[in-house]
């Protein structure tokens, strides 16, 4: 395949989206939002050269409606008013306006991750790396490995192909079709950081003595705070939104420059069963491997395509993975001294200061008893699909490639060395994903095939009930047994049920 990771070549803009417009596939989903020009800290370079709609000027325009982004209730005009921010300065306003404006960047739609400045925080991530525009020829190789990956599939599993086209990304791409659901992922974290920073910060203000004015965002210096308690909570929840979408966006943007395909993670993030590969991604794990890159394009187009398969397949299968990580994150307990010691450390006026000591105080290291069920089925779900696609991968290519089980080999050791699923887990819900269950999976799958064949196989999936467990993971011979047991004495009564009809007849 063409080489499209030259690295003299200039990167794209910022704000290009990789070249080509995406090619369309038939799916159920929705492709992600695009992005702002402007996340958390930054300012935008026109907040105050002139005055402007809302702006302080000479003309009558509401200064106070400006600076809060609408009408104000009466008793809240009141108390401005009355602290003398009626007549503020027009320059001291502005700035301050371009604060609010940087810290409350994007629409507020209630969820606690703010998407458009996660989506353009992933984007930037990735443009700082550099990303390439997928060529048309790029395009057609890649639909080419991936008819050829289905082909070999369809010898070795019953599972129907997915319904999506195959499609080359761009980093970017990837990016805008993956952040729907991470900030899906992401929201129960998300909002319980909001509350805890919203119950820091009154806390904090509850015991404030007298000359203990800290500088809240919005808010010239001098202005006690304390009148404003409550009008922190959507303050509060607007600038964690935009500090955690922020986050999530630089985990999502360093993960993009390392994902070989669309669901490497092991979720299905992108909709509409697409199979994807990331070729500059590919090219980068292809160094090193003395295999040629066609190769490998090959082998990891297998991969893709036989997990994206099992999740159309298993219509279970997905929400369940999905469930677990949600139930993990819903019940994370946070570390509040850490967070209300951030909250008094750093200027809040400085929200990539506060993100950054956020980063590091969120949560607390003992997990409950429902984030261990979670976790345990997580991990267990995860091994399961993993090893599912390890051993129809084996069999698809072993007769077709020549260094596949090289290659086998390569992608277990990326993941045994925390690949990128596990960095991006642990810094958007304190989840560490470990591969350690991962090879006793693939014996059980491997042993069930030996015994029963494929179709058994295949067949362990088709009730969440009956698929295997942790259990099963420590005792596969066990499983097996079982498994191929049940399939016997379920044949022997289909066959005792036709003698008897047999008999009756006649």
């Amino acid at each position: 395949m063409p080489d499209e990771t030259n690295p003299e070549a200039p990167g794209p803009d910022e704000n290009d989206t990789g070249g080509n417009e995406p090619m369309g596939f038939r799916g159920r989903g929705e492709a992600g939002s695009g992005s702002p020009s402007g996340g958390p800290g930054e300012h935008r370079s026109d907040a105050g050269s002139s005055p402007g709609e809302g702006s302080p000027d000479n003309t009558g325009a509401d200064p106070l409606g400006a600076l809060f982004g609408g009408d104000l209730p009466p008793e809240l005009r009141e108390q401005l008013e009355s602290m003398g921010l009626g007549q503020i300065d027009p320059a001291m306003m502005q700035m301050v306006q371009a604060q609010v404006q940087a810290m409350m960047a994007g629409s507020d739609d209630g969820r606690a991750v703010n998407r458009d400045v996660a989506t353009d925080a992933a984007r930037k991530t990735v443009a700082a790396v550099g990303d390439q525009s997928i060529s048309e020829a790029t395009v057609r190789d890649v639909e080419q490995v991936v008819q050829v990956a289905t082909l070999w599939l369809d010898q070795v599993t019953d599972l129907a192909p997915p319904e999506g086209r195959a499609r080359a990304l761009s980093r970017a791409e990837w990016v805008e079709l993956s952040t729907p659901a991470w900030q899906t992922l992401t929201e129960p974290v998300a909002a319980g950081v909001a509350a805890a920073m919203t119950g820091a910060m009154q806390e904090q203000l509850r015991e404030l003595g007298d000359g203990e004015l800290p500088q809240i965002p919005g808010l010239p210096a001098g202005v006690d705070p304390r009148t404003l308690l409550g009008q922190i909570e959507p303050m509060m929840r607007r600038m964690s939104a935009g500090m955690f979408g922020a986050q999530v966006g630089q985990a999502i943007g360093t993960l993009a420059t390392e994902t070989v395909s669309g669901t490497e993670v092991g979720l299905p993030l992108l909709s509409g069963e697409v199979v994807a590969l990331l070729p500059a991604n590919v090219a980068a794990f292809a160094e090193g491997l003395a295999i040629d890159t066609g190769e490998v394009h090959l082998y990891l187009a297998v991969r893709e395509a036989a997990r994206v398969r099992l999740f159309a397949a298993v219509s279970w299968l997905g929400p369940q993975l999905m469930t677990a990580v949600q139930d993990y994150a819903r019940d994370i307990r946070f570390d509040t001294d850490g967070i209300e010691q951030a909250v008094r450390s750093v200027d809040p006026n400085d929200p990539q200061a506060m993100q950054e000591a956020l980063a590091g105080s969120l949560f607390s290291p003992e997990p409950s008893e429902a984030q261990r069920a979670a976790l345990t089925r997580l991990e267990t779900y995860l091994a399961l699909v993993e090893g599912w696609v390890d051993t129809v991968a084996g069999r698809a290519t072993e007769q077709h490639l020549p260094h596949a089980q090289a290659l086998a080999e390569a992608v277990r050791r990326r993941r045994a060395t925390g690949g990128p699923a596990e960095k991006t887990f642990a810094s958007l819900v304190g989840l560490e994903l470990r591969p350690r269950r991962l090879r006793d999976a693939a014996n059980l799958w491997a042993a069930l095939e030996s015994e029963a064949g494929p179709a058994a196989r295949d067949r362990a999936w088709e009730h969440p009930d009956l698929a295997p467990g942790a259990a099963d993971l420590d005792d596969p011979l066990g499983f097996v047994a079982r498994v191929t047991s049940t399939d016997t004495d379920d044949t022997n009564l289909d066959e005792e049920l036709q003698r008897l009809l047999r008999d009756e007849e006649s």
